[in-house]
Protein backbone atom coordinates (compact mmCIF):
# COMPACT_ATOMS: atom_id res chain seq x y z
CA UNK A 1 0.00 0.00 0.00
CA UNK A 2 2.87 2.24 0.54
CA UNK A 3 4.46 1.87 -2.85
CA UNK A 4 5.33 4.98 -5.14
CA UNK A 5 3.52 4.88 -8.51
CA UNK A 6 5.79 3.29 -11.00
CA UNK A 7 7.35 5.39 -14.15
CA UNK A 8 7.11 8.62 -12.08
CA UNK A 9 10.96 9.24 -11.09
CA UNK A 10 10.93 12.16 -8.67
CA UNK A 11 8.44 13.15 -6.11
CA UNK A 12 6.35 16.42 -6.04
CA UNK A 13 6.97 17.68 -2.54
CA UNK A 14 7.83 15.81 0.51
CA UNK A 15 5.45 14.24 2.61
CA UNK A 16 5.96 16.72 5.05
CA UNK A 17 4.28 19.50 3.03
CA UNK A 18 1.20 17.53 2.79
CA UNK A 19 0.95 17.48 6.80
CA UNK A 20 1.26 20.96 5.96
CA UNK A 21 -1.35 21.73 3.83
CA UNK A 22 -3.57 19.79 5.72
CA UNK A 23 -3.55 21.72 8.80
CA UNK A 24 -4.01 24.71 7.22
CA UNK A 25 -7.16 23.00 5.96
CA UNK A 26 -7.95 21.74 9.22
CA UNK A 27 -7.16 25.40 10.86
CA UNK A 28 -9.28 27.20 8.02
CA UNK A 29 -12.59 24.70 7.99
CA UNK A 30 -12.57 25.13 11.96
CA UNK A 31 -12.73 29.34 11.05
CA UNK A 32 -15.33 28.28 8.59
CA UNK A 33 -17.90 27.94 11.54
CA UNK A 34 -17.96 31.08 13.43
CA UNK A 35 -16.93 33.09 10.23
CA UNK A 36 -20.48 31.33 8.74
CA UNK A 37 -22.55 32.14 12.43
CA UNK A 38 -21.36 36.07 11.77
CA UNK A 39 -22.22 36.42 8.46
CA UNK A 40 -25.56 34.69 8.75
CA UNK A 41 -26.85 36.84 11.09
CA UNK A 42 -27.25 39.59 8.59
CA UNK A 43 -26.94 38.08 5.44
CA UNK A 44 -29.59 34.97 6.10
CA UNK A 45 -26.75 32.59 5.46
CA UNK A 46 -27.56 29.06 5.23
CA UNK A 47 -25.05 27.47 7.87
CA UNK A 48 -26.04 23.67 6.60
CA UNK A 49 -24.70 24.36 3.07
CA UNK A 50 -21.28 25.81 4.53
CA UNK A 51 -20.43 22.95 7.07
CA UNK A 52 -21.33 20.70 4.45
CA UNK A 53 -18.17 22.33 1.71
CA UNK A 54 -16.07 22.71 5.26
CA UNK A 55 -16.72 19.10 5.15
CA UNK A 56 -16.40 17.82 2.06
CA UNK A 57 -12.39 19.83 2.16
CA UNK A 58 -11.71 17.94 4.96
CA UNK A 59 -12.53 14.82 3.47
CA UNK A 60 -10.32 15.83 0.88
CA UNK A 61 -7.77 16.76 2.50
CA UNK A 62 -7.57 13.69 4.22
CA UNK A 63 -7.68 11.56 1.56
CA UNK A 64 -5.07 14.04 -0.25
CA UNK A 65 -2.63 13.90 3.25
CA UNK A 66 -2.72 9.70 3.26
CA UNK A 67 -2.19 9.62 -0.21
CA UNK A 68 0.14 11.98 -0.84
CA UNK A 69 2.47 10.35 2.17
CA UNK A 70 2.00 6.57 1.25
CA UNK A 71 2.37 7.68 -2.42
CA UNK A 72 4.50 11.04 -2.84
CA UNK A 73 4.86 10.62 -6.45
CA UNK A 74 1.26 10.27 -7.41
CA UNK A 75 0.30 13.54 -8.23
CA UNK A 76 -3.48 12.78 -6.87
CA UNK A 77 -2.65 13.25 -3.32
CA UNK A 78 -1.47 16.82 -4.25
CA UNK A 79 -4.47 17.52 -6.17
CA UNK A 80 -6.78 16.67 -3.62
CA UNK A 81 -4.72 18.26 -0.87
CA UNK A 82 -4.81 21.71 -3.05
CA UNK A 83 -8.73 20.90 -3.82
CA UNK A 84 -9.44 20.61 -0.50
CA UNK A 85 -8.03 23.75 0.91
CA UNK A 86 -9.17 25.92 -2.51
CA UNK A 87 -12.58 24.70 -1.66
CA UNK A 88 -11.95 25.69 2.40
CA UNK A 89 -10.25 29.06 1.59
CA UNK A 90 -12.90 30.13 -1.17
CA UNK A 91 -15.38 29.32 1.53
CA UNK A 92 -14.07 31.65 4.74
CA UNK A 93 -12.89 34.09 2.06
CA UNK A 94 -16.63 34.61 0.67
CA UNK A 95 -17.62 35.50 4.12
CA UNK A 96 -14.71 37.35 5.59
CA UNK A 97 -15.37 39.34 2.20
CA UNK A 98 -19.04 40.02 3.10
CA UNK A 99 -18.06 41.19 6.83
CA UNK A 100 -15.03 43.36 6.10
CA UNK A 101 -16.88 45.15 2.79
CA UNK A 102 -20.83 44.76 2.81
CA UNK A 103 -21.34 44.74 6.57
CA UNK A 104 -18.72 46.70 7.59
CA UNK A 105 -18.13 44.64 11.31
CA UNK A 106 -15.19 46.56 12.66
CA UNK A 107 -13.29 47.53 10.09
CA UNK A 108 -12.04 44.13 9.67
CA UNK A 109 -8.30 44.02 8.73
CA UNK A 110 -7.00 42.55 5.38
CA UNK A 111 -10.45 42.42 3.64
CA UNK A 112 -8.33 42.57 0.20
CA UNK A 113 -6.72 39.39 0.72
CA UNK A 114 -9.99 37.72 1.62
CA UNK A 115 -11.39 39.30 -2.16
CA UNK A 116 -8.46 37.71 -3.91
CA UNK A 117 -8.84 34.64 -2.45
CA UNK A 118 -12.10 34.34 -3.74
CA UNK A 119 -10.37 33.03 -6.72
CA UNK A 120 -10.24 29.62 -4.30
CA UNK A 121 -13.38 28.18 -5.44
CA UNK A 122 -11.92 28.20 -9.72
CA UNK A 123 -8.52 26.20 -8.25
CA UNK A 124 -10.51 23.65 -6.12
CA UNK A 125 -12.46 22.75 -9.34
CA UNK A 126 -9.99 22.58 -11.78
CA UNK A 127 -7.70 20.68 -9.28
CA UNK A 128 -10.61 18.55 -8.39
CA UNK A 129 -11.63 17.98 -12.58
CA UNK A 130 -8.03 16.83 -12.82
CA UNK A 131 -7.87 14.44 -10.37
CA UNK A 132 -10.85 12.55 -11.54
CA UNK A 133 -8.90 12.41 -15.36
CA UNK A 134 -5.85 11.42 -14.25
CA UNK A 135 -7.26 8.30 -11.46
CA UNK A 136 -5.92 6.49 -9.96
CA UNK A 137 -2.06 6.86 -10.63
CA UNK A 138 -2.45 10.40 -12.30
CA UNK A 139 -1.71 9.79 -15.65
CA UNK A 140 -3.51 10.26 -18.90
CA UNK A 141 -5.78 7.12 -19.78
CA UNK A 142 -3.73 7.26 -23.12
CA UNK A 143 -2.29 9.06 -25.58
CA UNK A 144 -5.43 10.14 -27.55
CA UNK A 145 -5.82 12.74 -24.39
CA UNK A 146 -2.96 14.74 -24.77
CA UNK A 147 -4.47 17.15 -27.03
CA UNK A 148 -7.81 17.31 -24.79
CA UNK A 149 -5.64 17.51 -21.60
CA UNK A 150 -3.50 20.79 -22.76
CA UNK A 151 -6.62 22.58 -23.99
CA UNK A 152 -8.06 21.79 -20.62
CA UNK A 153 -4.84 22.88 -18.90
CA UNK A 154 -5.00 26.39 -20.70
CA UNK A 155 -8.31 27.19 -20.31
CA UNK A 156 -7.54 26.55 -16.62
CA UNK A 157 -4.50 28.89 -16.24
CA UNK A 158 -6.06 31.82 -18.34
CA UNK A 159 -9.44 31.43 -16.62
CA UNK A 160 -8.01 31.51 -13.15
CA UNK A 161 -5.77 33.78 -14.07
CA UNK A 162 -8.40 36.04 -15.62
CA UNK A 163 -9.91 35.99 -12.07
CA UNK A 164 -6.87 36.80 -9.98
CA UNK A 165 -6.83 40.07 -12.83
CA UNK A 166 -9.86 40.72 -12.43
CA UNK A 167 -10.13 40.64 -8.15
CA UNK A 168 -6.44 42.52 -8.27
CA UNK A 169 -7.83 45.38 -10.73
CA UNK A 170 -10.63 45.76 -8.30
CA UNK A 171 -8.68 46.18 -4.83
CA UNK A 172 -6.08 48.55 -6.54
CA UNK A 173 -8.92 50.76 -8.08
CA UNK A 174 -10.70 50.76 -4.66
CA UNK A 175 -13.75 49.26 -6.79
CA UNK A 176 -14.29 46.54 -4.02
CA UNK A 177 -18.16 45.81 -4.25
CA UNK A 178 -19.48 43.00 -2.62
CA UNK A 179 -23.13 41.39 -3.37
CA UNK A 180 -25.07 39.75 -0.54
CA UNK A 181 -23.12 35.82 -1.26
CA UNK A 182 -19.23 37.71 -0.40
CA UNK A 183 -18.60 37.55 -4.31
CA UNK A 184 -17.27 40.39 -6.20
CA UNK A 185 -19.94 41.73 -8.13
CA UNK A 186 -17.34 42.35 -11.25
CA UNK A 187 -16.52 38.65 -11.04
CA UNK A 188 -20.22 37.39 -11.11
CA UNK A 189 -21.26 39.89 -13.75
CA UNK A 190 -18.13 40.92 -15.54
CA UNK A 191 -18.33 44.09 -18.17
CA UNK A 192 -16.08 46.04 -20.21
CA UNK A 193 -12.48 44.60 -20.46
CA UNK A 194 -13.38 41.42 -18.02
CA UNK A 195 -16.48 40.54 -20.46
CA UNK A 196 -14.35 37.92 -22.31
CA UNK A 197 -13.32 36.02 -18.70
CA UNK A 198 -17.16 34.51 -18.25
CA UNK A 199 -17.15 33.25 -22.18
CA UNK A 200 -13.68 31.56 -21.57
CA UNK A 201 -14.89 30.12 -18.50
CA UNK A 202 -18.16 28.92 -20.29
CA UNK A 203 -15.63 26.83 -22.58
CA UNK A 204 -13.90 25.57 -19.45
CA UNK A 205 -17.15 24.53 -18.16
CA UNK A 206 -18.17 22.45 -21.24
CA UNK A 207 -13.84 21.45 -22.09
CA UNK A 208 -14.56 19.89 -18.53
CA UNK A 209 -17.50 18.34 -18.48
CA UNK A 210 -16.49 16.79 -21.91
CA UNK A 211 -13.46 15.66 -20.11
CA UNK A 212 -15.39 13.92 -17.79
CA UNK A 213 -17.52 12.21 -19.48
CA UNK A 214 -15.60 10.75 -21.78
CA UNK A 215 -13.08 9.44 -18.61
CA UNK A 216 -16.24 7.82 -17.22
CA UNK A 217 -17.10 6.14 -20.58
CA UNK A 218 -13.19 4.76 -21.28
CA UNK A 219 -13.45 3.59 -17.86
CA UNK A 220 -17.03 1.63 -17.79
CA UNK A 221 -15.52 0.70 -21.76
CA UNK A 222 -12.29 -0.67 -19.47
CA UNK A 223 -14.41 -2.25 -16.49
CA UNK A 224 -15.48 -5.29 -18.51
CA UNK A 225 -11.54 -6.19 -19.71
CA UNK A 226 -10.90 -5.34 -15.91
CA UNK A 227 -10.10 -7.87 -13.40
CA UNK A 228 -8.79 -8.34 -9.70
CA UNK A 229 -7.70 -5.12 -8.08
CA UNK A 230 -8.19 -3.12 -11.26
CA UNK A 231 -11.86 -4.05 -11.50
CA UNK A 232 -12.21 -3.28 -7.38
CA UNK A 233 -10.88 0.04 -7.72
CA UNK A 234 -13.17 0.71 -10.65
CA UNK A 235 -16.31 -0.06 -8.60
CA UNK A 236 -15.21 1.48 -5.71
CA UNK A 237 -14.94 5.19 -7.93
CA UNK A 238 -18.59 4.41 -9.53
CA UNK A 239 -20.08 3.41 -6.34
CA UNK A 240 -18.39 6.98 -4.98
CA UNK A 241 -19.38 8.78 -8.18
CA UNK A 242 -22.92 7.38 -8.03
CA UNK A 243 -23.56 8.40 -4.79
CA UNK A 244 -21.95 12.23 -5.72
CA UNK A 245 -24.27 12.42 -8.64
CA UNK A 246 -27.11 11.44 -6.80
CA UNK A 247 -26.76 14.32 -3.86
CA UNK A 248 -25.82 16.69 -6.12
CA UNK A 249 -28.98 16.32 -8.24
CA UNK A 250 -31.25 15.75 -5.09
CA UNK A 251 -29.71 19.20 -3.83
CA UNK A 252 -29.90 20.74 -7.14
CA UNK A 253 -33.89 19.78 -7.45
CA UNK A 254 -34.77 20.87 -3.74
CA UNK A 255 -32.59 23.43 -4.06
CA UNK A 256 -33.94 27.21 -3.67
CA UNK A 257 -37.68 25.18 -2.18
CA UNK A 258 -39.10 25.62 1.43
CA UNK A 259 -38.06 24.22 4.32
CA UNK A 260 -37.90 21.45 5.13
CA UNK A 261 -36.80 20.54 1.46
CA UNK A 262 -34.22 23.64 1.13
CA UNK A 263 -32.22 21.80 4.41
CA UNK A 264 -32.17 18.62 2.79
CA UNK A 265 -30.44 20.38 0.02
CA UNK A 266 -28.09 21.95 1.84
CA UNK A 267 -27.26 18.52 3.44
CA UNK A 268 -27.36 16.70 0.40
CA UNK A 269 -24.11 18.70 -0.62
CA UNK A 270 -21.77 16.25 1.96
CA UNK A 271 -22.59 13.99 -0.38
CA UNK A 272 -20.00 15.13 -2.49
CA UNK A 273 -17.31 13.71 -0.05
CA UNK A 274 -18.34 10.50 -1.05
CA UNK A 275 -16.11 10.55 -4.36
CA UNK A 276 -12.59 11.51 -2.88
CA UNK A 277 -13.34 8.99 -0.20
CA UNK A 278 -14.01 6.55 -2.65
CA UNK A 279 -10.92 7.52 -4.93
CA UNK A 280 -8.50 7.07 -1.47
CA UNK A 281 -9.82 3.70 -0.92
CA UNK A 282 -8.76 2.82 -4.95
CA UNK A 283 -5.65 4.62 -5.20
CA UNK A 284 -4.02 2.84 -1.92
CA UNK A 285 -5.98 -0.76 -2.30
CA UNK A 286 -7.03 -0.82 1.23
CA UNK A 287 -9.88 -2.96 2.03
CA UNK A 288 -10.95 -3.09 -1.81
CA UNK A 289 -13.17 -5.95 -2.00
CA UNK A 290 -15.49 -4.89 0.62
CA UNK A 291 -16.80 -3.15 -1.88
CA UNK A 292 -18.84 -5.67 -3.12
CA UNK A 293 -20.39 -6.32 0.91
CA UNK A 294 -21.05 -2.49 0.77
CA UNK A 295 -22.76 -2.27 -2.27
CA UNK A 296 -24.99 -5.44 -1.34
CA UNK A 297 -25.97 -4.06 1.91
CA UNK A 298 -26.51 0.10 0.81
CA UNK A 299 -29.19 -1.75 -1.87
CA UNK A 300 -30.52 -4.14 0.09
CA UNK A 301 -31.30 -1.77 3.38
CA UNK A 302 -32.60 0.86 0.39
CA UNK A 303 -34.99 -1.54 -0.99
CA UNK A 304 -36.47 -2.88 2.09
CA UNK A 305 -36.90 0.85 3.44
CA UNK A 306 -38.72 1.56 0.50
CA UNK A 307 -40.81 -1.51 0.62
CA UNK A 308 -41.37 -0.95 3.92
CA UNK A 309 -43.13 2.70 3.85
CA UNK A 310 -44.98 1.85 0.61
CA UNK A 311 -46.38 -1.07 2.73
CA UNK A 312 -46.58 0.87 6.15
CA UNK A 313 -48.59 4.18 3.99
CA UNK A 314 -50.65 1.75 2.22
CA UNK A 315 -51.95 0.18 5.37
CA UNK A 316 -52.42 3.57 7.37
CA UNK A 317 -54.92 4.64 3.62
CA UNK A 318 -56.51 1.05 3.89
CA UNK A 319 -57.28 1.10 7.85
CA UNK A 320 -58.45 5.27 8.04
CA UNK A 321 -59.90 5.71 4.41
CA UNK A 322 -61.38 2.25 3.66
CA UNK A 323 -62.20 0.26 7.10
CA UNK A 324 -62.68 3.85 9.00
CA UNK A 325 -60.38 2.91 11.40
CA UNK A 326 -59.29 5.51 14.32
CA UNK A 327 -56.07 7.26 12.85
CA UNK A 328 -54.20 6.18 16.11
CA UNK A 329 -55.01 2.91 15.67
CA UNK A 330 -54.29 2.60 12.35
CA UNK A 331 -50.89 4.06 12.40
CA UNK A 332 -50.04 1.58 15.56
CA UNK A 333 -51.49 -1.39 14.16
CA UNK A 334 -49.30 -0.42 10.67
CA UNK A 335 -45.92 0.42 13.09
CA UNK A 336 -46.32 -3.18 14.35
CA UNK A 337 -47.14 -4.72 11.23
CA UNK A 338 -43.66 -3.11 9.87
CA UNK A 339 -41.43 -3.92 12.18
CA UNK A 340 -42.51 -8.04 12.11
CA UNK A 341 -42.13 -7.82 8.45
CA UNK A 342 -38.91 -6.23 8.67
CA UNK A 343 -36.16 -9.04 9.76
CA UNK A 344 -37.36 -11.47 7.34
CA UNK A 345 -38.19 -9.32 4.53
CA UNK A 346 -34.31 -8.30 4.87
CA UNK A 347 -33.37 -11.56 4.94
CA UNK A 348 -34.87 -12.30 1.46
CA UNK A 349 -34.01 -9.50 -0.17
CA UNK A 350 -30.08 -9.30 1.29
CA UNK A 351 -30.45 -13.14 -0.31
CA UNK A 352 -31.50 -11.34 -3.87
CA UNK A 353 -29.06 -8.39 -3.21
CA UNK A 354 -26.62 -11.41 -3.08
CA UNK A 355 -27.40 -13.15 -5.51
CA UNK A 356 -26.87 -10.18 -7.87
CA UNK A 357 -24.12 -7.88 -6.56
CA UNK A 358 -22.22 -10.50 -3.70
CA UNK A 359 -21.95 -13.25 -5.62
CA UNK A 360 -18.78 -14.50 -3.74
CA UNK A 361 -20.86 -14.22 -0.53
CA UNK A 362 -23.58 -15.73 -1.68
CA UNK A 363 -21.52 -18.32 -3.36
CA UNK A 364 -19.85 -19.30 -0.40
CA UNK A 365 -23.25 -19.42 1.98
CA UNK A 366 -24.31 -21.68 -0.66
CA UNK A 367 -21.44 -24.24 -0.41
CA UNK A 368 -21.31 -24.00 3.33
CA UNK A 369 -25.09 -24.73 3.52
CA UNK A 370 -24.56 -27.68 1.24
CA UNK A 371 -21.83 -29.33 3.65
CA UNK A 372 -23.95 -28.42 6.69
CA UNK A 373 -26.31 -30.99 4.74
CA UNK A 374 -23.88 -33.27 3.79
CA UNK A 375 -22.12 -33.80 7.34
CA UNK A 376 -25.46 -34.30 9.01
CA UNK A 377 -25.29 -37.91 7.55
CA UNK A 378 -21.20 -37.95 7.74
CA UNK A 379 -19.42 -40.49 9.63
CA UNK A 380 -16.26 -41.44 8.83
CA UNK A 381 -13.37 -38.62 9.64
CA UNK A 382 -11.25 -39.15 7.15
CA UNK A 383 -14.14 -37.86 4.24
CA UNK A 384 -15.18 -35.38 6.47
CA UNK A 385 -11.54 -34.01 6.77
CA UNK A 386 -11.66 -34.06 3.18
CA UNK A 387 -14.31 -32.54 2.17
CA UNK A 388 -13.90 -29.23 4.64
CA UNK A 389 -10.74 -29.27 3.13
CA UNK A 390 -12.54 -28.53 -0.10
CA UNK A 391 -15.31 -26.62 0.95
CA UNK A 392 -12.69 -23.78 2.40
CA UNK A 393 -10.45 -24.05 -0.77
CA UNK A 394 -13.73 -24.19 -2.79
CA UNK A 395 -15.09 -20.85 -0.78
CA UNK A 396 -12.56 -18.86 0.41
CA UNK A 397 -9.57 -19.77 -2.16
CA UNK A 398 -6.52 -19.80 0.62
CA UNK A 399 -2.78 -20.09 -0.87
CA UNK A 400 -2.67 -23.09 1.32
CA UNK A 401 -5.44 -25.16 3.44
CA UNK A 402 -4.32 -27.82 6.37
CA UNK A 403 -7.05 -29.71 8.93
CA UNK A 404 -5.45 -30.89 12.34
CA UNK A 405 -7.48 -33.71 13.63
CA UNK A 406 -7.08 -34.13 17.24
CA UNK A 407 -6.55 -38.62 18.04
CA UNK A 408 -7.91 -38.20 21.91
CA UNK A 409 -10.86 -40.20 22.18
Amino acid sequence: MSADVPGLRARLASPASAGVVFVFTVVAAAASLPLAVLARQAAGNVVIFRAGVALLALVLGSVGLVVARHQPRNPMGWLLLGSGLSFILGTDAEFYARLAYRLHLGRLPLGWVAVLLNAGWALAFIFLGAAVVLFPDGRLPSRHWRWPWRIYLALSAVWAGGAVVILLAAVAGHNVRINSNGDLVTIDHPTGAAAPWYTIGQAWRLVLVACLVAAVIQQAAGYRRASGVRRQQLKWVASGAAVCLICGVGGTVLNNTPEPWQTISDVLVAGAAALPASMGVAILRYRLYDIDRIISRTLAYAIVTGLLIGLYAGLVLLATQVFRFHSTVAVAVSTLVAAALFSPLRRRVQRAVDRRFNRARYDSDQIVAAFAARLKDAVDLDSVRDDLAGVVQQALEPAHTSVWVSQRG
